[in-house]
């Protein structure tokens, strides 16, 4: 099986402030920092250091060759990876006391997809090889479509979530993978019941798996027999929230695919999501599979 992670490649500009700013107020921040990120590049990252051999595909521009160093430090192949002459997609992220953020996305490169590209792309690969997606790139229609046709293994994180998840043939997706707010805003139940969002897409998209997770109230994962699987979270002292659901993605998927129970992709999900809100940054905060077995063993 080949792993194929299709997404964005963002450079973070994180802002430490008190509060996160209300509208028509100014404030003060304590400290810029510039990180690599991106839902695509954070999801790659996690995915090769929880052990899995990963491709990465995606557009920069020319001061995005940090993002191509980060992958590639990471193990991940970046061959697929190509450089355009338009901005780079950035994010401006707010980090408050508690470690809670708030994100300005602008796409730059990441919405600059062609068919040709996902063509390009996608001509290596074939029956039961994995893409892994999220909503943070352009043409996602075109690449689920094209993927499902290649009997393609498909895995949607559909975030952030828009118009355009509306365009998707969602039926094609195998594994979902959102947060309460995603799982509220594409079933719409409310945030605050999970087990509906999970019985819609029971009725839904009952052809999927789903990992649903919810923050400091932990995870569900539904599969479709409808067995169910809950894991509660692990409370660590949160310093940046951005990348956890990423990591906690990449980690699941690694045991997912390598046939783990899914009690135990829940339980080492869990636990790399826990180190990485302990930690600043997107990219940079996520652990190696190493930290987990120290973690499991000590």
């Amino acid at each position: 099986m080949k792993v194929l992670s299709f997404g964005s490649l963002n450079l973070d500009y994180v802002y430490t402030v008190d509060h996160i700013v209300r509208p028509g107020e100014t404030e003060m921040s304590d400290r810029r920092e510039v990180f690599v990120g991106g839902k695509g590049l954070n999801q790659s990252v996690a995915m090769a250091r929880a052990g899995l051999a990963v491709r990465h595909a995606g557009l920069i521009g020319k001061e995005g060759a940090p993002l191509k160093e980060a992958l590639n430090d990471a193990g991940v192949d970046t061959s697929l990876v190509k450089t355009l002459d338009a901005p780079t997609g950035h994010t401006f992220i707010q980090v408050n006391k508690e470690g809670q953020n708030s994100i300005i996305l602008f796409g730059g490169t990441n919405q600059m997809v062609t068919e040709d590209y996902v063509d390009a792309v996608l001509k290596d690969f074939g029956q039961g090889d994995l893409i892994l997606l999220q909503n943070e790139i352009n043409m996602l229609d075109r690449i689920i479509d094209k993927a499902f046709e290649k009997n393609m293994i498909i895995a949607l994180n559909p975030s952030p979530f828009d118009r355009r998840i509306r365009k998707c043939a969602l039926e094609k997706v195998s594994l979902f993978l959102v947060n309460e707010v995603e799982g509220a805003q594409i079933s719409g139940e409310s945030p605050d019941e999970p087990k509906k969002i999970l019985d819609w897409f029971g009725s839904a998209l009952r052809e999927a798996c789903v990992v649903l997770t919810l923050g400091t109230q932990g995870a569900w994962y539904r599969n479709t027999n409808d067995n169910r699987v809950f894991q509660p979270a692990i409370r660590m002292d949160a310093l940046d929230t951005t990348a956890a659901g990423d990591t906690f993605t990449g980690y699941f998927l690694e045991g997912w695919l390598n046939g783990r129970s899914i009690a135990s992709c829940m339980v080492r999900a869990t636990k790399a999501a826990a180190i990485a809100v302990s930690r600043k940054g997107a990219a940079p905060s996520i652990p190696f599979a190493e930290e987990i077995e120290e973690w499991t063993s000590a």
